[in-house]
């Protein structure tokens, strides 16, 4: 093929190609910025991701305050499964039905002494006595009971903590203060002693595992101990009166004094919870 064939060849092709070609469309199709200019609004993606982080870093902090507190909770050695069950178990074996009576109910608090120190108890209601236990939950083992006849009981306080107004110590929260002989007061001596027990009146508040589930809420509840003791009181002051004693018990609600003015142990004490069974690590209990 000469080179005069070949640019015809070509001529030819291009003539063929512009006759099969279509003719543009006379009513051409809206363009997609039109097209979406007539629809109706909706908020963009950027606006949504703005609005979420707040959410997502609310929700993340809640998380992450709600997994340090169970963190903190798993210390205590009374939510060991069992252990709490078999203490209870064990310390209701300790009340003698003859002169305690049959138990009415239990509790887990924290007794809070004269200088403000924190300890953890198992305090049962018997129908003739008022029964506190030193329950060790490490091994297993009721250290020591305090009685308290319910014919004894004359008041019963409850109130938020406070202090002198000199004192450095500070506590939150509410407690419940039972009284059992109002005509004595402690002396200068046992004010002074941190380990005295030599005190008419005994101080309890809520144990800080009350949270951890519905069944502690309801074992560490003070205000249902603060009703069933009145109760019982109550009835054993009709039951079995005290001689020359006035009979009843007289429901308070005012501030517990707490006297304690430096208290340096119950600072420490307090704040790394020595008057708990925690686990403690390599230091150990």
């Amino acid at each position: 093929m000469s080179e005069k064939d070949e640019e015809t060849f070509k001529s030819v092709d291009l003539e063929q190609q512009t006759e099969k070609s279509p003719e543009p469309d006379s009513n051409p199709q809206e363009s997609p910025s039109e097209t979406e200019t007539d629809k109706p609004s909706t908020p963009s993606t950027e606006a949504k991701a703005e609005s979420t982080p707040s959410t997502h870093t609310s929700a993340a902090k809640a998380k992450w305050i709600s997994s340090a507190e169970q963190f903190k909770l798993k210390r205590f050695y009374v939510l060991r499964p069992g252990t709490l069950d078999h203490s209870i178990e064990e310390a209701k074996a300790l009340v003698n039905p003859t002169e305690d009576g049959a138990v009415q109910g239990v509790w887990l608090m924290a007794e809070v002494d004269h200088w403000n120190n924190e300890k953890e108890r198992l305090v049962l209601i018997a129908e003739n006595t008022l029964l506190i236990f030193k329950y060790d939950f490490v091994m297993l083992d009721c250290e020591q009971i305090q009685k308290i006849p319910l014919n004894y009981i004359d008041r019963i306080s409850h109130g938020t903590f406070c202090f002198p107004p000199h004192s450095l110590l500070t506590r939150e929260g509410e407690g419940v203060r039972v009284f059992w002989d109002k005509l004595r007061e402690p002396s200068f001596t046992s004010r002074w002693n941190p380990f005295s027990v030599e005190y008419p009146f005994t101080t309890f508040t809520y144990h800080p595992v009350k949270s951890a589930n519905e069944e502690l809420g309801r074992l560490c509840d003070i205000q249902n101990f603060r009703e069933q003791l009145n109760l019982a009181a109550q009835k054993a002051h009709s039951n079995n009166p005290v001689p020359g004693k006035a009979n009843g018990v007289l429901m308070l609600n005012q501030p517990i004094l707490i006297e304690a003015y430096v208290g340096l142990m119950s600072v420490i004490g307090n704040q790394n919870k020595l008057g708990y069974c925690l686990a403690r690590g390599n230091i150990g209990f």
